[in-house]
């Protein structure tokens, strides 16, 4: 019974969608009317307002590692095992991408798979991350970026800890982050990927009427 509250618990969590809400607060388009229409960092950042994109993806990398952090602080207390901490995992990361706060209509996960990650373990996260930099710095797209850091994740869990309730979660988490990118990654293909930092159309109006 524990292990279900918090597995409801992350997913309420997870459904938090950081990018409306700050948009709102700093007075800012929605994320979903423009560019790719994905409430995320990324897409935040095409509005041309970099603090609202920092503090989209903080927000959601923050809660992938809260409700990690705190069902592994409170596993033995509650008698949350690892299949209970995998379950919590999956619980927060899906509700990043199908939210019930916002009609089921959610982000890509990236950000908060990252929070997910290092809430397992702060290496894990690290190496996940230094992929996507290395990636998204060499070839500016923050979607290429995030598809082959989604790969390598759970093989750097299985290098760290060996195969477990929880690398399976990982990989179910690379498998829909995958998913969830087939768009860009046919934009890709097609050479029609926005390349990190530049700005859509429909943010730049909203700008200049504002």
């Amino acid at each position: 019974m524990n292990t279900v509250l918090f597995v409801i618990a992350a997913y309420l969590i997870g459904s938090i969608s950081f990018a409306v809400v700050v948009s709102r607060v700093l007075g800012l388009s929605d994320p979903r009317t423009y560019g790719s229409g994905n409430p995320g960092a990324t897409n935040v950042l095409r509005s041309g307002n970099k603090k609202a994109a920092i503090a989209t993806l903080i927000g959601d990398a923050a809660k992938g590692w809260f409700a990690v952090w705190l069902a592994l602080r409170l596993a033995d207390r509650f008698g949350i095992d690892d299949t209970g901490i995998a379950l919590v995992a999956l619980a927060v990361f899906i509700g990043h991408l199908w939210p019930v706060f916002f009609r089921f209509v959610g982000g890509k996960g990236v950000a908060t798979a990252l929070g997910v990650l290092v809430g397992i373990n702060v290496w894990l996260g690290l190496a996940t991350l230094a992929t996507w930099l290395i990636v998204a710095y060499a070839f500016r797209y923050s979607s290429l970026a995030a598809l082959i850091a989604a790969v390598f994740a759970p093989f750097y869990y299985g290098l760290l800890f060996g195969a477990d309730e929880i690398l399976f979660a990982v990989a179910v988490m690379s498998a829909l982050l995958l998913y969830r990118h087939s768009k860009n990654i046919s934009n890709l293909l097609a050479g029609k990927e926005s390349r990190i930092g530049s700005k859509s159309g429909a943010a730049k109006a909203s700008a200049k009427k504002k």
